[in-house]
């Protein structure tokens, strides 16, 4: 039992590192990662912030020793496709997209519906559409930009479509979209793996994926009210599965009584 996405007080987490380690713990983890967002330089207020990352790393590795003949405890980082960091002090990397980026400037697609919406009007002139081609065009390239051994919430543009439908995920133009997105990443994958090179997970003995993308099921949504199914959506998830690869179970969790939400239930998706 692993869970190795989640989120402290270092960012927009509502506990800190350690309560996340001790719920873990009482949850009968083996394995617990903690994935801070990476310092975004055009976005300061979710992610930590420059002196914050340093102290997030040397409290992480701290609770490592502390706790480890109770839990194995695992140095992560959730990184934006935008943020400019080094993954040199982590073991393991989410590569996420949160934003569109156009004209040079970046809109959010995580907040709130209505930024998304704003974004889309004042840069595609209120073509959802060509928005969310723009989104899997850059989600296409996070393994390429971000060296990340698992692929953050694939579908992240569709967090209030539930709510608030706007996207219609039928249409032509998006399906084509989302299904080059993913066979872009089995392609970065096959590059990034054909010398020998293993994914940090499976060095840590934790998944086997040999030359395949990991891509995450996210309940984090769920947790919030937003969503009733995981990232990505069941489409998604058969495609990826027909292509041969590997899934595992993130909480995206932001508190620490929502991690592992749901794995009981989503497990059967794996």
């Amino acid at each position: 039992m692993f869970d190795l996405h989640m989120h402290t007080t270092y960012c927009d987490g509502a506990n800190s590192a350690e309560e996340m380690v001790l719920s873990a713990i009482d949850k009968g983890l083996d394995t617990v990662g903690i994935s801070g967002h990476s310092y975004t330089w055009f976005d300061e207020g979710y992610c930590m912030s420059k002196e914050g990352s340093e102290k997030y790393i040397a409290e992480v590795n701290a609770l490592k020793e502390k706790y480890s003949d109770r839990i194995r405890v695992l140095l992560g980082i959730e990184r934006d496709l935008y943020a400019d960091i080094s993954n040199n002090p982590f073991e393991y990397v989410i590569g996420s997209c949160h934003y569109i980026s156009a004209d040079g400037e970046f809109f959010d697609v995580d907040s709130a519906l209505q930024d998304f919406m704003d974004g889309v009007n004042k840069y595609f002139g209120g073509d959802v559409m060509a928005g969310a081609e723009r989104y899997y065009k850059q989600v296409s390239e996070i393994i390429e930009t971000t060296d990340c051994d698992i692929i953050g919430h694939f579908d992240l543009i569709t967090k209030f479509n539930e709510q608030d439908p706007f996207l219609d995920t039928e249409n032509p133009r998006y399906v084509k979209a989302w299904q080059k997105a993913v066979d872009a990443l089995f392609d970065a994958a096959a590059a990034r793996y054909k010398d020998g090179r293993i994914n940090r997970l499976e060095a840590l003995g934790l998944i086997v994926a040999g030359d395949k993308p990991v891509f995450e099921i996210n309940t984090g949504a769920m947790a919030k009210g937003y969503r009733t199914y995981p990232y990505p959506s069941k489409e998604h998830i058969d495609y990826i599965k027909k292509r041969g690869g590997v899934l595992l179970l993130s909480s995206d969790s932001h508190r620490a009584d929502t991690i592992c939400y749901a794995f009981d239930y989503y497990s059967a998706l794996l």
